[in-house]
């Protein structure tokens, strides 16, 4: 074998081989043909493409049956540090969890900075749990306020 070709080992006992062949002459002695790269890129391919609808099957089964979760405002009073905002949220679905609720002036229009964002605690299916929360973003001033609330 002349000595300038690039080589690598043998990807069964290690010996010194064109770059173009895996197995060396001692590893495949039949000359059967050897694997295409394309055939191993694709077989990664395909594994993380497994690995990536699996997660997404677990991910769904791990949050199956938590919500919808419906909230409201209960009230708006003054607190240090900006508003103590009362909130009443019920999980009408079928397990346990939490809920992000974003509290709002409902008369502004859109979804912009004059918003606070805020996690509820843990609510059991067919429950509602009353809580209250300090929010320094909406300012000092009680006014009308509004919550919608979603699955976690």
């Amino acid at each position: 074998m002349p000595t300038d070709l690039p080589t690598h080992g043998c990807v069964r006992c290690g010996r010194r081989v064109p770059v173009s062949v895996a197995l060396c002459e001692a590893c495949n002695p039949l000359g059967l043909s050897q694997p295409a790269a394309s055939q191993a890129h694709g077989t990664v391919f395909l594994a993380i493409g497994l690995a990536v609808i699996g997660l997404a099957l677990l991910g769904r089964l791990a949050l199956a049956g938590v919500g919808p979760f419906e909230g409201s405002v209960v009230a708006v009073e003054p607190a240090p540090g900006g508003l103590a905002v009362t909130l009443s949220v019920t999980n009408e679905g079928s397990r346990a969890g939490a809920t992000t609720c974003r509290i709002y002036d409902p008369s502004i229009p859109g979804i912009g900075p004059e918003s606070a964002q805020v996690l509820s605690p843990r609510i059991e299916p067919g429950a509602t749990v009353t809580f209250t929360k300090t929010i320094g973003e909406l300012g000092s001033v009680p006014r009308p306020l509004a919550a919608a609330c979603r699955s976690r």
